[in-house]
């Protein structure tokens, strides 16, 4: 099935989206360094199973427009996802599935708005509670040593240099084997223009460091820091050089709906959706199409 290019608006941004199929709403949001063509295996999965499935470049991410206010906080995102689901027609049944950045997106989307969303999915960011606690290990802090250099101020000068190269390395380390090259492509494609760059820096620099929040969004970001309400199925990639696979051990016990579960994917690393979509999609459609 072809994914069609498209536009819509929502909260107060213009979203460029890759979408196909029809039936309740499958949003996919993806993470860092990727864009919504990191979902093009799933995304055509999901509409043969009876969804509307959409990828929105996340805000900050060509085409999608940057933010004029700068708020990249999970807040923000989480807040983008609901508004989303609002103005794609989104019903009770929608479905939300999100790695990386886009996990910890529908952490606090499922939790803030939960009337939303029936089912969640989410890779290679475990619920936030989790995270939190795995961040005070030796061997995660020095997987993480990215996140600290993106507040730097020479982080946009590094990462931009011999067109992105810092980003081919960290799909290297990140899913070993793997052969990034039309996945990088697209993410450069998203990230090249400076503002763009900027925007994805920001996310972390909202998040550890000094970048701009709104104190508005802090009812959206309390709910991302508690369980989701919904069945919940949380993969990691058992290669994962970005977050360690032992981070998944503890994820279920902030998953505590009925039916939530972890599976972690053999012989794949932090891009497990790209890397073996052929056990992943299965998984993901068996899951979201479940009573």
């Amino acid at each position: 099935m072809e994914l069609t290019e498209g536009r819509v608006g929502a909260n107060g941004l213009t979203f460029a989206t890759l979408e196909v199929g029809s039936g309740p709403l499958a949003l996919c949001l993806h993470g860092f360094p990727d864009s919504a063509w990191g979902w093009r295996h799933l995304l055509p999965a999901l509409a043969e199973a009876g969804f509307h499935a959409v990828a929105p470049f996340m805000r900050g991410y060509a085409p999608t427009e940057v933010p004029a206010d700068g708020l990249y906080q999970t807040g923000a995102l989480s807040a983008d996802a609901c508004a989303l689901h609002e103005a794609l027609d989104g019903d009770s049944d929608a479905v939300l599935v999100g790695h990386d950045w886009g996990a910890l997106a529908a952490y606090g989307a499922a939790a803030w708005q939960p009337e939303r969303w029936r089912r969640v999915v989410t890779a290679a960011v475990p619920p936030t509670a989790t995270l939190a606690e795995a961040f005070l290990s030796y061997d995660q802090l020095r997987r993480s040593w990215y996140m600290y250099f993106f507040l730097h101020p020479l982080a946009e000068v590094a990462v931009s240099l011999d067109d992105l190269a810092f980003l081919d390395r960290l799909w290297s380390d990140w899913s070993p084997g793997y052969d990034a090259t039309v996945d990088l492509a697209h993410t450069k494609d998203a990230l090249r223009g400076p503002a763009n760059l900027a925007a994805a820096l920001g996310y972390y620099r909202a998040t550890l460091g000094t970048g701009p929040t709104d104190p508005a969004l802090d009812p959206v970001q309390a709910a991302g820091a508690g369980p989701t309400p919904q069945p919940t199925l949380y993969l990691h990639g058992a290669a994962d050089g970005c977050m360690g696979a032992d981070l998944a051990k503890g994820a279920l016990a902030s998953l505590p709906a009925a039916g939530s579960r972890v599976e972690l994917v053999e012989g794949a690393g932090h891009f497990l959706h790209l890397e073996r979509p052929e056990v992943v999609n299965p998984m993901i459609v068996d899951f979201v199409t479940g009573d």
